[in-house]
């Protein structure tokens, strides 16, 4: 890949002291930053690209913490239901009728969006086929968290998808074995629990001894709705995040979702086990409710962004969850100070990473870091005049103002032309697909309107 020299350049390093470089440099070989800020011309090579910015932003490549790329192809069958019906209804009776290969294109289109809207990186909470999502995350060139839908108990389950707790086990040992640390490491596999309604207990202490002793994490919807809360209290008599605890699952390599329906003793133990946390913004405004983000951030708590699925909130574009997390808060606490610009840029840069347990890969721009980044235009009428540049980035951006993303060295685009995917004939695919799939599940959505069909008159 060789060396590459972007110059002149407004630089959100988002390093422990967030140091900003203004009209600064970033210099890029092969797969690691060489220099930040001030950059030597005596470092560069005789064949070195240069890029002339002209004070455009430079920051790190976003991190989505939780995105359902099997779900990309569900986009719409979620609106205007009731979380069960959701759940029993829409979202289980599609996704049990996918194959490997829909799951294939489904995160082939997952992955379009990301790397339109910046993100470099994502964790994925569990589709049914790790293969599949593997092979487009190690096409589209993004970095990628992958786990299996875990579920050994419940009701309403698909007939297909009714598992052992060894079952489960033994097939995420299978991913983890063959796809964990592939496509120069950017591809890795954690276990997966979907939710405390599906996971036994015993299942849940499994999945956290294997995850300790493969260094990996734990991906889980955690206190996400309100019917989630009824039922733990009226089973265990305490809360998703306290049961965990009396599990011994509760550990810095969990991440919990959503993390809604909360205590102050609940979240004290988040603290204190350093438990990682995605907010979901969108998704949670839909049907779940808010979630503490302000005590936590006053509390220490590094909490992450995630979009969650096209089946929950239909947008896979980090920028609007920005947007959403720097507003919802002010509005439901009426005080317009709570979650500043700058704690959401932290919340999708380096807190994502350290979410994922990569802090010391990426997430900041940092001399020997990965060559994870992206390029924001601001000239245009949604950003422009810039006054605050840090504050635009969260309240008056939009994906179209970031012009080009780097993961691992690579551009993945440049120009907001997609250069390793091609668009188009995903586009394609993905629509047929998602046509059959709701066939074989039998998923009728309602007639909002009347429809005329009218013939073509050519």
């Amino acid at each position: 890949m060789g060396q590459i020299y972007l110059k002149n350049g407004f630089i959100l390093s988002m390093d422990a002291n967030d140091t900003v470089y203004d009209g600064g440099g970033v210099l890029v070989e092969d797969d690691r930053i060489i220099a930040v800020g001030n950059v030597d011309p005596a470092s560069l090579k005789s064949d070195a690209e240069i890029i002339e910015l002209d004070g455009k932003y430079i920051l790190p490549g976003f991190v989505n913490t939780h995105v359902h790329t099997s779900q990309q192809l569900s986009r719409g069958v979620g609106d205007d239901v009731d979380f069960i019906t959701w759940l029993h209804k829409r979202m289980w009776p599609f996704e049990s009728n996918m194959t490997e290969e829909d799951s294939y294109i489904s995160t082939l289109l997952t992955c379009l969006e990301l790397i339109r809207s910046g993100v470099t990186s994502f964790a994925e909470p569990g589709g049914q086929y790790v293969s599949g999502m593997a092979r487009a995350t190690k096409e589209s060139g993004l970095r990628g968290k992958l786990a299996k839908s875990v579920m050994d108990c419940g009701e309403g389950l698909p007939k297909k998808w009714q598992l052992t707790l060894e079952q489960e086990l033994e097939q995420q040992i299978i991913d983890l074995e063959k796809y964990h640390n592939t496509a120069d490491g950017r591809v890795q596999v954690w276990f997966g629990l979907r939710t405390i309604f599906n996971n036994t207990d015993e299942l849940c202490i499994r999945t956290k001894e294997l995850a300790d002793h493969y260094g990996v994490g734990i991906h889980m919807h955690v206190a996400e709705a309100k019917e989630e809360k009824d039922y733990t209290y009226d089973r265990f008599g305490v809360g998703t995040v306290k049961h965990l605890e009396n599990l011994g699952v509760l550990g810095g390599n969990l991440l919990a979702v959503h993390t809604v329906w909360l205590t102050d003793e609940e979240l004290e133990l988040i603290k204190k086990r350093d438990v990682k946390i995605s907010h979901n913004p969108a998704s949670a405004m839909r049907v779940l409710g808010f979630a503490r983000v302000p005590k936590m951030l006053d509390m220490g708590i590094k909490v992450s962004i995630g979009t969650d699925g096209a089946s929950s909130s239909n947008r896979m574009d980090i920028v609007d969850e920005m947007w959403l997390t720097s507003l919802i808060h002010k509005g439901w606490r009426l005080d317009p100070t709570v979650v500043p610009a700058h704690d959401v840029l932290r919340m999708a840069t380096k807190w994502g990473a350290r979410a994922l347990l990569d802090d010391k890969l990426y997430g900041s721009l940092e001399k020997g870091k990965k060559a994870d980044l992206i390029v924001i235009d601001p000239y245009g009428p949604s950003m422009m005049p810039v006054n605050d540049k840090i504050a635009a980035l969260v309240t008056a951006m939009h994906s179209n103002n970031i012009k080009s993303a780097m993961c691992n060295g690579q551009w993945l685009m440049r120009d907001r032309k997609i250069l390793v995917l091609d668009e188009d004939a995903i586009l394609r695919e993905a629509n047929k697909r998602t046509k059959a799939i709701y066939k074989r599940a039998g998923i009728e959505l309602p007639d909002r309107f009347p429809v005329i069909k009218v013939a073509d008159n050519d």
